[in-house]
């Protein structure tokens, strides 16, 4: 499986677009105050919640979101090309990042940039990774999802373990300029969560204007369109076809899970997640 990724510091990054020189110098990166950062382990939300900050920041208003792809309305940190477009980019910067705490910018630590840290049922995690990675060839693609399940538990995927990533990032949740969500409260009340997020960023949204966030970033609304469905990703060196929006729900895991594989996942999490009060994490 080595060889199927682009690996640094331990950590395996997808085989295309991503160089060890671009990650050497995200350490180095030179934040600046006035930045704000989308950041998650893959396949939480991600891309929902840049969809949601992006329609905030237009106070509803659509037409960026329709006109400008997502990865350059927030470009990845870590990618070429992303890395790239960012230490170029004049103003406020909205960036993306799946970095690992160790990895990430240095200079974040000492500065009032902002953050908002995504977080979602790992089972799900792991069951979206699933189809998603397998519709790729960023990676090795595993036989089956029992494959999958183990690589996972061992954080032998994309971005490494998924504990590992939650434990650091959660060391950081009491910071001023640190905003946690999880996906589930996310889906349970939308509008709710588009309130926190501009009680974080300072923002304030007019009952309509929260109205037109809301309808822009739904699943449906995301899914139709081209700018945000990765549909304009047509390199068959990357993928075939590559569907981003797969379902857009919660407690699908129950759908692919066997009993066994339940009680192995529960048992692991207890022990990876010790020291972390059970209420934290709003799933079942």
């Amino acid at each position: 499986m080595m060889s199927d990724y682009n690996w640094f510091e331990g950590i395996p990054f997808p085989a295309i677009g991503y160089k060890k020189e671009t990650l050497e110098d995200c350490n180095k990166f030179l934040v600046k105050e006035e930045d704000l950062f989308i950041l998650s382990y893959p396949k939480s939300g991600t891309n929902w919640l840049v969809e949601t900050v992006c329609l905030i920041q237009t106070k509803g208003d659509p037409k960026w979101i329709q006109s400008v792809p997502n990865w350059d309305r927030s470009p990845w940190l870590e990618s070429k090309a992303g890395h790239a477009r960012l230490i170029n980019m004049e103003g406020p910067r909205l960036m993306t990042s799946h970095l690992p705490i160790h990895l990430f910018p240095k200079s974040f630590f000492s500065s009032k940039a902002k953050v908002i840290y995504i977080i979602r049922n790992p089972r799900d995690v792991l069951v979206s990774g699933y189809f998603f990675w397998s519709e790729t060839k960023l990676v090795k693609n595993p036989d089956s999802l029992e494959t999958y399940f183990e690589w996972f538990l061992k954080g032998n995927v994309i971005y490494g373990s998924w504990f590992e990533h939650i434990r650091g990032w959660l060391s950081m949740r009491k910071w001023d300029n640190f905003l946690v969500l999880y996906y589930e409260d996310m889906k349970k009340d939308t509008k709710g969560t588009i309130k926190k997020i501009c009680d974080f960023l300072g923002k304030r949204l007019e009952a309509d204007e929260l109205d037109m966030v809301f309808k822009y970033s739904s699943f449906q609304a995301m899914k139709e369109n081209n700018m945000s469905n990765f549909s304009l990703i047509k390199d068959n060196a990357v993928a075939n076809g590559l569907k981003l929006l797969r379902k857009g729900i919660t407690g699908d895991w129950k759908n692919h899970f066997t009993v066994s594989q339940a009680e192995i996942f529960d048992k692991l999490f207890q022990e990876k997640m010790a020291g972390f009060p059970p209420k934290m994490f709003p799933w079942e």
